[in-house]
């Protein structure tokens, strides 16, 4: 349903007066005062977001952002795309001479808080949101709402919602193309046990190749792990622990992919020569192991600057916001952790 907005600036007395109450009791249930009854604050605050209310506080020209995280901003599994995508967020906001807030939704915000009305009284202009969760559909409500908003690394069908996205598909059926051509045909999967658009087109890429080549899918040979380090050194166990262990491995992200390297050194398996691994990689991480890894890669320093630059080029120019959607690609890397397949598979018994 389309929301009733007024012609004219609503204020908090036409607020108290369409709901019947005290222009105090609008302003402490805007601000979530405990002396304020949840039914009365739902009231208001549903009322403020119908007729555009903004607290005179939100009326001010912010020159602050937020990054915006359904949950926890920092966790191990989300690897070392983070820091890489701030990176490029802190160098993206210092054109309009913009500040970034961090938000983790979960925490902060009130179930009767419309998103706008949470995001002005962080005092931030306008969002980029990490969706992290596949179900996750905060990005479209916000959208929704018309608060300023930007996706990133991930896509929508959303018509409202911006989004910067890299496209990895191509590059991961190239990859596995890659090991099928040195002679590889018993070649594993290490994949994100949460399987979000990035993911799923890594491994729809690496269906892709095999489908085409003509090598049956083996279940046995996608393994589902967390993007960490364990994630990785586990997967090669259980991977050389099968009674007809692979030749080769895919692993769809940087951490899994320096895990399992790690573990084969600790196991004592020679890479490439007893076992290729290819990899994926948003920054350097391919730098830091031995030998170097051969990577499906996306640069999500730039993504995290492209994505800041519109916000706050937007935000500054005020108006209309327009529609911004980037479909970025990765790049193929060959490198040192690649070869022929030796004449028998490494495998190795559980520890």
């Amino acid at each position: 349903m389309a929301k009733n907005r007024t012609t004219k600036a609503t204020t908090a007395r036409k607020l108290a007066s369409e709901l019947g109450i005290s222009v105090a009791t609008v302003s402490r249930a805007l601000n979530s005062h405990p002396d304020v009854s949840p039914e009365t604050r739902s009231r208001v605050v549903q009322m403020a977001d119908n007729l555009g209310y903004m607290p005179r506080v939100g009326r001010r020209r912010t020159n602050v952002i937020g990054l915006v995280y359904p949950t926890d901003p920092v966790r191990a599994d989300y690897g070392n795309f983070e820091s890489a995508m701030l990176a490029g967020i802190l160098d993206g906001v210092n054109e309009q001479r913009y500040d970034v807030t961090i938000i983790n939704v979960q925490r902060d915000k009130d179930p009767a808080d419309s998103y706008s009305q949470f995001f002005r009284a962080k005092g931030v202009g306008g969002v980029i949101v990490r969706r992290i969760h596949p179900s996750s559909r905060m990005a479209e409500e916000i959208a929704d709402e018309g608060f300023p908003c930007m996706l990133i690394a991930d896509r929508s069908d959303h018509p409202k919602l911006n989004y910067i996205y890299t496209d990895s598909l191509e590059d991961s059926k190239r990859a596995v193309e890659h090991l099928i051509h040195l002679g590889h045909r018993r070649i594993a999967l290490g994949v994100h046990n949460v399987i979000d658009s990035d993911h799923r087109d890594r491994r729809n890429g690496y269906v892709k190749a095999l489908e085409e080549a003509g090598i049956e899918l083996d279940p046995a040979l996608l393994i589902q792990s967390p993007a960490s380090m364990a994630g990785g050194a586990s997967s090669i166990d259980r991977l050389l622990s099968l009674p007809n262990p692979p030749t080769a491995v895919y692993f769809t992200d940087p951490q899994t992919t320096v895990g399992a390297m790690h573990r084969c050194l600790v196991r004592g398996i020679s890479v490439p020569r007893e076992l290729s691994i290819v990899g994926f990689d948003d920054g350097d991480a391919r730098a830091q192991t031995f030998p170097r890894y051969t990577a499906v890669c996306q640069d999500a320093r730039q993504m995290g600057l492209e994505a800041s630059r519109w916000l706050t080029r937007v935000l500054a120019a005020g108006g209309e916001i327009p529609s911004y959607r980037e479909h970025r690609y990765t790049t193929w890397s060959v490198s040192e952790s690649t070869a022929m397949p030796a004449s028998r598979a490494p495998s190795v018994g559980a520890e």
